[in-house]
C-alpha cells in the first residue's frame, strides 16, 4: 500500500492523539519555568519550546530588550506576560498563537484580546480561521531556512507543487499548460498542484497586479524576502472570504510593517561556482507618539545557470533510460533531395562541395541545449514603504506601497528551426541527385548568429491607502488599492526568413548565404543582414475600493458573537501593448496595442459570523470549547455573471490541548482575459487527417475547432477538510496536526488541442467533445467559415469521421484527496533550546477526466503532476546567540509515462544546513551583528534521472519536481541598530 510510506509519520501522531490525561478545567500548558535573565527574544523562544505555544514576534520589536528571570509555575500566556512586563509590549492571542505587539498597535494590554491583527482565512480581527488549517512561516523561520528570495520560501512548502509558471519551467516548456505565458521568467505558487491560477496570492491582505501574458499568475519574484515579516498559508478553499482563485487556498505575504530601527544585510551565494547570487538590503523604521513609518530596499542579482554545467541538460536521453532526441538541425547541416537525406561533411567551408562528398541516408544531429541556459540571469531592485498615522483617538491613516524592477537575460534552445529551401541560383548550391532542382537544407544557425535568446524587464508598482476607524468595539476600514505590472521582452538572434530567402537566392559568393559549410562559412555582413528579432509588451493593472467592518454583535457565556461584513469593487485590465516583429519581413513590422477584452468590473459583498458556543465560563464535560463560523460571498462579474459561495467551519476542543476541526465550502476561479479572448487571430477551424484504428486505411479525416468557447463560465469546486491539532499537557513543547483535505474541482477550463492524434484512437475519452459522422451540410458550413484553413487540401466532398470541438472550454473534472501532517517537539537541551519536527503532504489520489462522462485516470505520482508524498523535516538547536538548523527535504518517487515504456523516477532527498551567530552582548562594531553560513542541498545531490521528453522540451530530469541548481553555499552578514 502507498499508505505505508508515511505510516511511521502518522503513527507518531496517532499515539499523541490517543494520549490525553488532561483533566477538565486544568490549564493545558501550565508548567514549571526556571529561566535566567537574558535577551528577550531568546526567552520568548524558550517559552515556545517548553510550552509548545507558538509566539510570533518581530525581531526588531525585541532587539536590545532584556527579559527578567522567570521562575515558578505558569501557563504560556502568564509566562509571556511576565517576560513582557514593562517593555511596552503585550501578547494578543490569535487562535492558538500569541502575537507580540506594541501596546499602541493593538490597544491597551487589557483590551480582552481584541486587536488590529487580521489573520489570513478570516475577516474577523483577532481571531484565527475556524475549521481551516493555517500554516505560518515567520521571520525566524525565513532566516533559519537561509532563504534569499520569496520563491525559495514557496518551494519549501510541502503543499506547493513546482509545476506551472516558474522560471525553471519557462525555459523550453513543460508538461504543464501555459508555461509560454511566462514571458519575463517570473515565479508562481501552485498549491495542491491545481494550477497557479487556482491559488490566490495576497500582499498584506490585498490582491497585487498579476503578471505574465493576460495576467496568467501572481509573480512572487517581485516581492523582496527581506521585507517579509511572515507568510500565512490557508491550504483550503476560501472563495467565501476572498473571491476568485482561492480554490486550492490563499497565500498572504505580510510585510514588516512595524519595523523600527536600522537593519543592513548582505549575502553572497554560489552554486559550486556555476552560478552566483548576490543580495543586499536596507530597512529603516521610526516611531513617534502617534505613528510609525518604515522603508525597505533590496537588491538581488543571480547569474545564469548554463546547461553546459549540468550533464542532465541534454537531448540525448539514452544514459537516462530514454531515447536519443537530438534534433536534425546541426552545423554542418543535412541536405534533403528526392526523399533522401545527405549529411554534409565536417571540416570544410562549403566552397567546392560536391555530391560525392555527401553521406546519403544519414542525418547530422545536434543537441539543442548547446549554449543554452537552464536558469536565466535575474537582477532585481525592490522598494517597499509603509506609514501609519493616528488622526485622533479613533481614526488612523495607513498606507503602504511596493515598487519592483526585475530584468532577465537568457540563452534559449532554438524555437524556430525549419527546413530552408536553397534555389539553384545560390552561389554554393549542391545538387546531390543531379536533378538541378532546389534542395532543402536543415541547418542550425546557432554558430552563425549565436543562441536564440531573450531578455526583458518586468516592473510592478502599487499600494494601498486607507482610513481605519474605531467605533466602540467595532473596527471599520475604507481603503483603495492600485497596482500595475508592466512587462517587455525581446527575442533576438532569430532568422529573418525574408532576408534569408534573398541571400539564399544570391549568385554572388561574396554576399550569398552558405548553408553547406562546417561552422561560420558566410560573409559576416550577410549574417548580420538576416539577423531577426521581435519584442512584445503587455500591461496588467488592478484597482479596488473596499469598505469593511467587524466587531461583536452580542455576548454569550462563551464569548462574543462576532460579525464581519464588507463590500468591494475591483477593476482588472489587461492590454497587449503591441511590439515589433522583424523575423519575416524586409522591414520591421509594428503591432498596435490590443485589449484582449474590455476591462473587467467585479462587485462583491460578504458576511462572516463567528459563534462561540462553549468556552470561557461556558464549559461542559466534553466541550472545553466549541466555535462555529459561517461565511458567504456574492460576486458579480461584468463579463460572465454572478457567483455565490458559502463556507462553514467548526472547531471543537473536547478537552484543553486537543482541537478537532472541519470546514466545508465552495470556491471558484474566474476565466482569465486570455481564456475569454474572441478576436479573429485566436479562432481557427481546419481539416486534418489523423490516426483511426476503426478505418480500413488506419486514418480518417476530421474537422477541428480551435479557439475559445464564447460561453465560458467559472471553474467551480467544492472543498472540505477534517483535522485535529494536539498539544499534550503531559509533553510540553510538543504539537501534532493532521488535516484530511478533499477537492472536487469541475468545469475546469482546458483545451485538448495538443492531443490531436488521439481523438480517434481513444474515442471514449473524447466522446464528450466529438460529433461523429457529420452531415455534408455541416461540413460545408464549416468549410465556408472565414476562420477555416485547409492545410492538407482535403476536398469538402471527402468523408469525415468527426468534428472535434478542441476549443478552450469548461471541460475537465479533478477530484483530489490527501493528508497534511505537521509534527514538532521543542525542549531544553544542553543549556539551550532544541526543536525537532516535520511537515508533509500525502495525496491519496488525483482523479481527473477530460469531461464529466469520460474515463477517469489517477495521475498522482505521474510525471507532470504532484508526487504522492512530499515532506520537509528540521532539527535545530540554539543557545545564546548561536543557532544551528538541519533540514531534510524529501520528494517521493513517481512514474514517467512520457515514453513508450513507463519508467520509475527515484525519490529525491536533500539536506540544508544553516549556522548563525548573533552577537548579543558585544559593543562597538559587533553590536547587533548576525553572521550566517548556509548550504542548501548540502551533499550536492543531482535530481533523479528522468527521461523527460514532450517535443519542445527534452532533459534528463524533471524541472517540476526537482531543481537543477545543485548545492548552494552562502554567507550572510546582518547588522541591526
Amino acid at each position: 500500500m502507498r499508505l505505508g510510506k508515511f505510516a511511521g509519520f502518522a503513527a507518531c501522531t496517532t499515539v499523541m492523539l490517543l494520549a490525553s490525561p488532561i483533566a477538565e478545567g486544568q490549564t493545558a500548558d501550565a508548567r514549571d519555568y526556571d529561566l535566567p535573565a537574558q535577551d528577550l527574544g531568546a526567552a520568548l523562544r524558550q517559552v515556545t519550546s517548553l510550552s509548545g505555544r507558538p509566539v510570533i514576534v518581530a525581531t526588531d520589536l525585541v532587539a536590545g530588550l532584556q527579559a527578567p528571570a522567570l521562575k515558578g509555575r505558569f501557563s504560556s500566556d502568564e509566562a509571556v506576560d511576565q517576560l513582557l512586563r514593562g517593555t511596552g509590549l503585550h501578547a494578543v492571542p490569535v487562535g492558538e498563537t500569541l502575537v507580540v505587539r506594541r501596546v499602541s498597535d493593538g490597544g491597551s494590554a487589557d483590551a480582552g484580546g481584541v486587536s488590529d491583527i487580521l489573520v489570513t482565512g478570516t475577516r474577523i480581527r483577532g481571531k484565527a480561521p475556524v475549521g481551516s488549517p493555517l500554516v505560518v512561516i515567520d521571520r525566524k523561520a525565513i532566516e533559519q531556512g537561509g532563504f534569499a528570495t520569496t520563491q525559495q520560501i514557496a518551494q519549501s512548502i510541502p503543499q506547493n507543487f513546482g509545476g506551472g509558471l516558474n522560471e525553471a519551467t519557462a525555459v523550453g516548456g513543460t508538461v504543464s499548460q501555459n508555461t509560454g505565458n511566462n514571458g519575463t521568467r517570473g515565479s508562481s505558487i501552485n498549491l495542491r498542484g491545481l494550477g497557479p491560477t487556482s491559488t490566490l496570492v495576497l500582499l498584506n491582505g490585498e490582491r497585487p497586479p498579476l503578471g505574465g501574458f493576460a495576467g496568467a499568475f501572481a509573480d512572487i519574484s517581485m516581492i523582496p524576502a527581506s521585507a517579509i515579516e511572515r507568510i500565512e498559508i490557508v491550504p483550503d478553499g476560501t472563495s467565501a472570504i476572498y473571491g476568485s482563485d482561492a480554490v486550492a487556498g490563499v497565500v498572504n505575504i505580510v510585510p514588516r510593517l512595524d519595523f523600527t530601527g536600522i537593519e543592513a544585510s548582505g549575502r553572497i551565494g554560489t552554486a559550486d561556482g556555476d552560478s552566483q547570487e548576490y543580495q543586499a538590503s536596507l530597512l529603516l523604521g521610526t516611531r513617534w507618539s502617534s505613528g510609525h513609518a518604515m522603508i525597505a530596499y533590496e537588491y538581488y542579482d543571480r547569474d545564469r545557470l548554463s546547461a553546459a554545467d549540468r550533464p542532465f541538460a541534454t537531448d540525448d536521453l539514452r544514459p537516462f533510460g530514454g531515447l536519443d532526441h537530438r534534433v536534425a538541425y546541426a552545423n554542418p547541416g543535412t541536405i534533403y533531395a528526392g526523399g533522401t537525406s545527405f549529411a554534409i561533411p565536417a571540416g570544410q567551408n562549403g566552397i567546392g562541395l560536391t555530391a560525392a562528398k555527401l553521406t546519403p541516408g544519414t542525418v547530422n544531429l545536434a543537441d539543442s541545449w548547446t549554449g543554452a541556459d537552464m536558469l536565466p540571469q535575474q537582477r532585481r531592485h525592490s522598494l517597499f514603504a509603509a506609514i501609519s498615522q493616528d488622526l485622533g483617538d479613533t481614526l488612523r491613516l495607513h498606507a503602504n506601497g511596493l515598487m519592483t524592477i526585475r530584468t532577465f537575460d537568457e540563452a534559449d534552445r532554438p524555437n524556430t528551426n525549419v527546413r530552408r529551401t536553397v534555389p539553384v541560383t545560390n552561389a554554393f548550391y549542391v545538387d546531390p541527385i543531379g536533378t538541378h532542382q532546389p534542395v532543402g537544407v536543415q541547418y542550425s544557425f546557432q554558430r552563425d548568429l549565436g543562441n536564440e535568446s531573450r531578455r526583458g524587464i518586468a516592473s510592478a508598482y502599487g499600494g494601498t491607502a486607507g482610513l481605519e476607524a474605531k467605533v466602540g468595539a467595532w473596527s471599520a476600514n475604507a481603503a483603495v488599492t492600485y497596482g500595475r505590472d508592466y512587462e517587455r521582452y525581446t527575442g533576438y538572434n532569430l532568422v529573418n526568413t525574408a532576408r534569408l530567402a534573398l541571400a539564399l537566392a544570391d549568385p554572388n559568393p561574396a554576399t550569398a548565404y552558405n548553408l553547406f559549410g562546417d561552422g561560420r562559412s558566410t560573409n559576416p555582413a550577410t549574417i548580420a543582414a538576416i539577423r531577426g528579432w521581435y519584442d512584445s509588451t503587455n500591461v496588467n493593472s488592478v484597482w479596488s475600493a473596499t469598505l469593511r467592518a467587524d466587531g461583536p454583535l452580542f455576548a454569550l457565556p462563551a464569548g462574543d458573537v462576532r460579525l464581519a461584513v464588507g463590500g468591494e469593487y475591483r477593476e482588472e485590465r489587461y492590454v497587449d501593448e503591441g511590439g515589433t516583429n522583424y523575423t519575416s519581413t524586409l522591414t520591421p513590422q509594428f503591432r498596435v496595442p490590443i485589449a484582449l477584452s474590455a476591462p473587467r468590473h467585479v462587485r462583491a459583498g460578504y458576511a462572516e459570523l463567528l459563534v462561540p458556543v462553549f468556552g470561557g465560563d461556558a464549559t461542559v464535560p466534553g466541550f472545553h470549547r466549541l466555535d462555529l463560523s459561517a461565511a458567504v460571498r456574492t460576486e458579480r462579474y461584468s463579463d460572465f455573471g454572478t457567483t455565490t459561495n458559502p463556507k462553514l467551519g467548526v472547531a471543537w476542543e473536547p478537552f484543553a490541548g486537543l482541537t478537532i476541526r472541519g470546514s466545508y465550502g465552495t470556491s471558484f476561479r474566474a476565466p482569465t482575459f486570455s481564456d475569454l479572448r474572441q478576436d479573429p487571430a485566436n479562432q481557427l477551424i481546419f481539416s486534418y487527417t489523423i490516426p483511426d484504428p476503426q478505418a480500413p486505411s488506419g486514418q480518417s479525416n476530421v474537422i477541428v475547432l480551435r479557439g475559445n468557447d464564447p460561453n465560458l463560465k467559472p471553474e467551480r469546486a467544492t472543498t472540505w477538510t477534517l483535522g485535529a491539532d494536539l498539544k499534550p499537557g503531559f509533553l510540553p513543547g510538543a504539537h501534532a496536526s493532521l488535516t484530511w483535505f478533499n477537492v472536487d474541482y469541475r468545469d475546469r477550463i482546458a483545451s485538448p488541442s495538443t492531443q490531436l492524434f488521439s481523438f480517434l484512437v481513444n474515442r471514449n475519452v473524447y466522446a464528450g467533445i466529438t460529433e461523429p459522422n457529420p452531415s455534408a451540410a455541416r461540413v460545408a458550413e464549416l468549410y465556408a467559415s472565414p476562420f477555416f484553413s485547409n492545410f492538407l487540401n482535403i476536398p469538402v466532398t471527402a468523408a469525415f469521421a468527426a468534428v472535434v470541438d478542441a476549443r478552450l472550454q469548461n471541460l475537465s473534472v479533478v477530484k483530489q484527496s490527501g493528508l497534511d501532517m505537521d509534527l514538532g517537539y521543542g525542549f531544553a537541551l544542553a543549556g539551550g533550546r532544541a526543536d525537532i519536527g516535520a511537515a508533509g503532504t500525502y495525496i491519496f489520489h488525483i482523479r481527473q477526466a477530460l469531461t464529466p462522462t469520460a474515463p477517469v485516470s489517477d495521475v498522482v505520482g505521474v510525471l507532470g503532476n504532484p508526487v504522492d508524498f512530499r515532506a520537509r523535516a528540521h532539527l535545530s538547536w540554539s543557545r545564546g546567540g548561536f543557532d544551528a538548523a538541519l533540514f531534510t527535504n524529501y520528494v517521493d518517487g513517481y512514474t514517467n509515462k512520457l515514453n513508450a515504456t513507463p519508467q520509475h523516477v527515484d525519490a529525491w532527498t536533500t539536506f540544508d544546513l544553516q549556522l548563525s551567530y548573533r552577537f548579543q552582548a558585544a559593543r562597538g562594531a559587533f553590536k547587533g551583528l548576525r553572521v550566517s553560513l548556509g548550504a542548501n542541498n548540502l551533499f550536492d545531490r543531482d535530481p533523479p534521472y528522468a527521461a523527460y521528453f514532450i517535443g519542445p522540451s527534452t532533459a534528463g530530469y524533471d524541472p517540476e519536481n526537482a531543481s537543477a541548481i545543485g548545492r548552494v553555499v552562502s554567507l550572510q552578514v546582518t547588522r541591526a541598530w
